[in-house]
């Protein structure tokens, strides 16, 4: 039904300002202060400066996110181990990590971020911010049903995601209770991410990316208090998270209104542009499900494992997430405003080239960074986890994990930019396709792998879903757009230096064991110097944004 229009003035102004907004927002620079934008004529350099300007603003909030990241699981990897308990927790984290994928950054996010440019571009702001409460009734009502279903039948969600754990009776009926615990969290950290979609809309990224800092310290308190006063761990790293998911909300309001946006004022349950999503979103969701049904069944077949195999793979998962948050996940953040920006306006000769320069920044940086982590999993390992009640030989099964996850990083970060150019043309539903072939490849590879390889297995069965998830998008974008294939020669040049990074790590680590990490500064000098000496256009580009910053 159609509530009582509030009063409109916060949202309206005469249309220079709705123009000025417009090229504000593809402009935005760091900190979400925003400057005048080039012409579109400046031509794709332009534009991919933009997007690595952007890109370096969400880096830099993410790199001390995943800083504390790791102080957090360093402290929680020492109070909780790689045990029975730690499987439990992190099997309740991950149904509302779960929720947070499907319904936020998954899928509401990026038909959210596409439509509100296309509804600014052509009704003006009153009508984005009106679409956006909206979004967020709809939210309440929905992921509100969800969460107050799981909570109550918390046993036989656990039984779904965990089967294996039906043997140890105990040890179940503390996750289901854990489950109970955590599972609000994902209708809070949903709200979170909707704030985020509109910061990001009107070209602020510093603060959505600084959210998780909250998450990180939050935690890292609660595994704190839990060691000195002799609680239970598990439980008092749920209330941590609840707290976490409040503070995450609380942290984005002083930008929104900063923004000039407003909680308060008109909305409707039929508004035009909240249907719009929703239908995005439909497809969407289930083209998330299919990504993270993977994930579920990943942590079905290894709760099929020895205990502990749960906890492995979470942390080797974890030590990926570094850089692909840091730099590959920024990159396609930062690009999707642009994309949806430049699909609004119809320049579709500028939008691939600025896909393409997304890609190849993303390939420039991932591949290293994978090189780099399996050449030094093991002191990596050793030195973040190797204390307290995690094992030696729980030390060596994250590695073996490691070991599988690196490959697919760089897939892991290229799926990003690609899925957002799919939603920057209001198309949630061609990515299906590619998401239930990579659905197909993790499932069965990992159960003939795990069979033989443990934990190393599945991982490496997650890597090989994600080339293929990655090769099908690529493959069904061209064939969207009618258009050639992408210039795959700087991928080559950046797969062969990254050899050499990865030839210079495991030899490092092999002979010098923990001190090889002292390494990590002289490879990265190795390898941008390299880059510079094959005139590489992304080094070049990096090299002018730190001139300019």
């Amino acid at each position: 039904m159609d509530m009582q229009r509030g009063t409109q003035q916060a949202d309206s102004g005469s249309s220079q300002e709705h123009v000025q907004e417009h090229a504000q927002e593809i402009a935005a620079g760091s900190g979400g202060t925003e400057h005048e934008a080039a012409p579109s004529s400046a031509g794709g350099d332009t534009m991919e400066r933009t997007v690595a300007r952007n890109a370096a603003v969400v880096s830099g909030a993410t790199l001390v996110s995943r800083v504390l990241g790791f102080v957090r699981d360093c402290v929680v990897a020492s109070v909780l181990g790689a045990g029975p308990l730690a499987d439990a927790f992190f099997i309740a984290l991950r149904l509302p990590n779960l929720m947070r994928r499907l319904f936020g950054e998954g899928s509401l996010s990026l038909a959210l971020i596409g439509e509100f440019a296309h509804t600014r571009q052509q009704s003006g702001a009153a009508s984005a911010h009106a679409m956006v409460r909206t979004c967020l009734v709809w939210l309440l009502i929905i992921l509100g049903g969800v969460c107050a279903a799981a909570m109550y039948w918390s046993g036989p969600v656990t039984a779904m995601l965990a089967p294996g754990l039906l043997h140890s009776p105990e040890i179940f009926a503390r996750t289901a209770e854990l489950v109970r615990l955590c599972f609000p969290y994902a209708l809070l950290i949903c709200i979170t991410a909707l704030c985020g979609a509109v910061l990001q809309a009107r070209g602020h990224f510093l603060a959505p990316a600084l959210a998780p800092c909250v998450f990180n310290c939050s935690l890292i308190a609660g595994a704190a208090v839990a060691w000195i006063a002799g609680w239970p761990v598990p439980e008092a790293l749920g209330v941590a998270l609840l707290v976490a998911g409040v503070l995450q909300i609380v942290l984005q309001q002083p930008f929104l209104a900063r923004a000039g946006f407003r909680w308060r004022g008109a909305w409707s349950l039929k508004d035009a542009g909240a249907k719009r999503v929703g239908r995005q979103m439909l497809p969407s969701v289930f083209g998330a499900a299919v990504y993270q049904l993977s994930i579920v069944l990943t942590t079905m077949l290894a709760s099929l494992l020895p205990e502990g195999s749960i906890s492995h793979l979470y942390y080797a998962d974890r030590l990926v997430q570094f850089p692909l948050g840091v730099f590959g996940v920024a990159v396609g953040t930062a690009v999707l405003p642009a994309l949806a920006n430049l699909a609004a306006r119809g320049e579709t000769a500028s939008f691939r080239t600025a896909l393409e320069d997304s890609l190849r920044l993303t390939l420039f940086i991932s591949l290293p960074a994978a090189a780099g982590l399996a050449g030094m999993a093991d002191p990596i390992v050793n030195i973040l986890f190797g204390r307290g009640a995690f094992t030696d030989a729980a030390v060596q099964q994250t590695v073996l994990a490691l070991w599988g996850y690196a490959p697919g990083l760089p897939a892991f970060a290229a799926t990003r930019p690609l899925i957002a150019a799919f939603h920057a043309r209001r198309d949630s539903a061609t990515p299906v396709a590619a998401a239930v072939g990579g659905l197909a490849v993790t499932v069965g590879g990992g159960a003939v792998l795990m069979q033989f390889m443990g934990v190393a297995g599945l991982a490496l069965a997650v890597s090989l879903g994600s080339w293929v998830n990655v090769v099908l998008l690529y493959r069904l974008f061209l064939r969207r757009e009618q258009c050639g294939g992408f210039s795959f020669r700087w991928a080559a040049v950046y797969l062969l230096l990254s050899a050499g990074v990865w030839g210079t790590a495991a030899y490092s680590s092999f002979r010098f064991g923990a001190w090889s990490l002292i390494a990590i500064p002289v490879i990265i000098v190795f390898y941008a110097g390299s880059a510079m000496v094959c005139r590489s256009p992304d080094m070049r580009l990096l090299l002018r944004r730190q001139a300019a910053g």
